[in-house]
């Protein structure tokens, strides 16, 4: 009987990591709001103030949405952005935006 509950435990922290890493099809339903900025994928709008967020690391992404929620960062527009973030809902939005194809290229070997 043990064994049951610990393959049952395992299953469910299984599904509760695989949710928290973010999904990207989650983040693109969130991501309406950053699209006026940083364009519908990540890629900005022409105006060099808003951030390419295509293809940015989502550790890097989420982190800095953490930091505009808490007020780390400063910035009044993404405070008011982030700060109706849940954690789930900043994974997502970065899986989504990492996922995307920046057309910078590839931001690792920058």
């Amino acid at each position: 009987m043990r064994i049951q509950h610990l393959i049952a435990a395992l299953g469910l922290l299984a599904c509760v990591g695989a949710h928290a890493a973010g999904s990207p099809g989650n983040g693109l339903k969130l991501s309406t709001p950053c699209q006026a900025c940083h364009g519908a994928d990540g890629n900005g709008v022409g105006d060099p103030q808003y951030p390419i967020l295509a293809g940015q690391y989502a550790d890097y992404l989420a982190q800095s949405l953490k930091g505009y929620r808490s007020g780390a960062r400063d910035n009044a527009i993404m405070k008011g952005f982030a700060g109706t973030l849940s954690d789930q809902d900043i994974a997502d939005l970065a899986a989504y935006f990492a996922s995307q194809k920046s057309r910078l290229g590839d931001l690792s070997k920058r």
